[in-house]
């Protein structure tokens, strides 16, 4: 019996029921689908996915062993590399990662890597009660700033060397990005719990409602009995358009719309922080920053929402998945479209002026240049506009630690193993290198705790 040439379709709630809640959209493979899926894998000898794995997570092993339907020995072999798989198999760009890496997909579809990982972290979750797990204790401590996937990952390893990790977080919440970013309907709040779960078993503790450069700076953190410091605070300052409008009642960044309604509810009709419930939305961009933003208008009871984007379907930076899930939800893209001001009426946003645009040049990365073309603008109604074209870290640790060297963007500069320019002081993730993805940061949380690891075992304090 040959190859299957296509990937086992993920089952997802269909797009008339899902469009009226917040409930995931994949629902994720069944035992034979995972069985039937992982079938299709070459086992090859040189594992050329690995390499497109940011974390090195044996892949063709945990496959192999899905075949055998020994569940948790895949989890076992998948955890070895990665602290949070159940996130990692819902948003990691698997695509661009380690599926572009499969060696059957020269031919035929790539293996669904991502698909598989939840499959075998959720089939744990299920089936399994978390247990404190005994690590060494080395007796030194560490100060992670931040619970993001960079933090998370980091104090993970560290917790396995045997030190003692405290995670501080400036939120009520712990998650960062992965619980005020990304909508329920794309990562749901408890698998992120489950996860910080799984390291509290660990031994790692966790501190809230603490802003690091503000509550405690990372200069008296380490006056306070910790022996390094690493630092994992993530891009959550959003940038703007510069067109005019920006203030009016109905616009909003990406940032402050989604951690609004994922964080605090302001979907309900009484709460605190409310936020519009419009009609007629329009989201500028297209990452998938601006695809949850858009699903997440339309889930709020939009009638209309649209995405307006300077390039063509082809640039969209998006994961493919979400913009197949956008269009089957029905949002509209206005493509090569540059946005031009927020039309307001009463102080109240009541459209998008954009002009159209065309495709130049390719620049140094070989993208296209949108070239706008003269006297070609309209307007679009809306009554709410979202501004998803990305973020830059939070200038407060910047402002209180003069001892770390930071870029003009406002980035924490390190070297290859995540070392900052002061002693015992490690940083990794999106606070380094802007706005990225989740397993990127993580694998800059792993390769600092690595670093942080030979540091310590180094020093005689």
């Amino acid at each position: 019996m040959g190859i299957e040439p296509k990937k086992h379709p993920m089952p997802v709630q269909q797009p008339s029921e899902r469009i009226l809640n917040f409930k995931e959209v994949a629902l994720g493979y069944t035992e034979e689908l995972a069985v039937a899926e992982a079938h299709r894998c070459l086992n090859c000898k040189n594992m050329p996915c690995v390499s497109g794995c940011p974390v090195n997570v044996s892949i063709p092993h945990f496959i192999s062993e899905i075949k055998q339907r020994n569940f948790e020995k895949a989890y076992s072999i998948i955890t070895e590399a990665s602290s949070l798989p159940a996130i990692c198999g819902r948003v990691c760009p698997q695509e661009t990662q380690c599926e572009s890496k499969c060696t059957l997909g020269i031919k035929f579809e790539p293996i669904a890597i991502g698909r598989l990982e939840r499959f075998v972290a959720d089939y744990h979750n299920s089936h399994n009660n978390q247990t404190v797990v005994q690590c060494p204790d080395g007796g030194k401590k560490v100060a992670v700033v931040g619970s993001g996937p960079s933090g998370l990952a980091c104090a993970g390893e560290l917790a396995k060397y045997g030190y003692g990790v405290t995670v501080f977080e400036a939120l009520h919440r712990l998650g960062g990005v992965l619980v005020y970013g990304i909508p329920e309907f794309r990562l749901p709040k408890s698998i992120v719990d489950k996860e910080i779960q799984s390291l509290e078993s660990y031994g790692v503790k966790f501190e809230s409602n603490t802003v690091v450069g503000k509550t405690v700076t990372v200069a008296e953190l380490m006056e306070n009995g910790f022996d390094a410091v690493f630092i994992g605070t993530g891009a959550g300052l959003p940038k703007f358009a510069g067109i005019r409008g920006e203030g009016l009642n109905g616009a909003y960044s990406a940032n402050e719309f989604l951690t609004r309604v994922n964080l605090m509810k302001a979907y309900e009709r009484d709460a605190k922080t409310p936020i519009m419930h419009a009609e007629k939305t329009v989201v500028i961009g297209g990452g998938n920053v601006a695809m949850d933003a858009a699903r997440t208008a339309l889930r709020l009871g939009a009638k209309t929402v649209s995405i307006v984007y300077r390039r063509s379907m082809e640039e969209l930076p998006a994961r493919r998945e979400e913009v197949e899930h956008a269009l089957e939800e029905g949002i509209a893209f206005e493509l090569l479209r540059a946005p031009v001001e927020i039309i307001g009426r009463n102080n109240f946003v009541s459209g998008l002026k954009v002009r159209k645009c065309k495709l130049g040049e390719p620049d140094e990365h070989g993208r296209r240049k949108p070239v706008e073309i003269e006297n070609s603008e309209y307007v679009i109604d809306a009554d709410c506009v979202i501004i998803a074209i990305g973020t830059s870290p939070n200038p407060l640790i910047r402002n209180t630690t003069p001892q770390i060297s930071f870029s003009e963007r406002g980035c924490i500069i390190v070297d290859e193993y995540g070392k900052t320019s002061e002693n015992g002081v490690y940083a990794g993730g999106d606070a380094v290198t802007g706005a990225a993805t989740v397993i990127l940061a993580m694998g800059a949380g792993k390769t600092a705790a690595k670093a942080i690891n030979k540091f310590l075992s180094n020093t005689n304090n």
